[in-house]
């Protein structure tokens, strides 16, 4: 049996010492996954897209996770990496104070959001700390708008 571990740091290498003990083995790929109850993951396993290599981005450095269909692109400031996870499901791993679903397919730290210009239609244009522009759409409107206190 495989599993995922999506836990704290401080958790991780004891968590993952007790279930290899039971013939457990961990592994990022899999379906299975261990995640703390009420706590949200402080790093998130991706894919470099240049060498397909797996890497531990702290969610920190995020500033926006966008889904294209299956095909799931995670932006840094620094890099874009592949996400093996749906939208929803990043969604419910990361810390709501900070992360704020803006459409059906973006999600974008709060703390990266570095311009809101309010559109036609309501709808609001972000630009975030790496100059992307990103829309919040209708359906979320609302939503950002209680969150930002607009």
């Amino acid at each position: 049996m495989r599993i995922k571990l999506n836990i704290t740091d401080d958790d991780y290498e004891r968590i993952e010492s007790e279930l290899h003990q039971h013939g457990i083995e961990t592994d990022d790929s899999a379906d299975l996954v261990l995640s703390k109850v009420n706590g949200f993951a402080e790093k998130l396993i991706v894919k470099d897209k240049q060498t397909n290599e797996r890497v531990v981005v702290d969610c920190n450095d995020i500033v926006y996770i966008e889904s294209f269909g299956h095909q799931i692109i995670v932006h840094t400031d620094k890099n874009d990496y592949y996400a093996n996870e749906r939208l929803y499901k990043l969604s419910e791993q990361l810390d709501k104070t900070n992360f704020l679903r803006i459409s059906i397919s973006v999600i974008v730290a709060k703390n990266k959001i570095k311009k809101i210009m309010p559109t036609l239609s309501m709808k609001f244009e972000l630009t975030l700390t790496e100059n992307s522009v990103v829309d919040v759409t209708r359906s979320y409107y609302h939503a950002f708008k209680e969150a930002f206190n607009i």
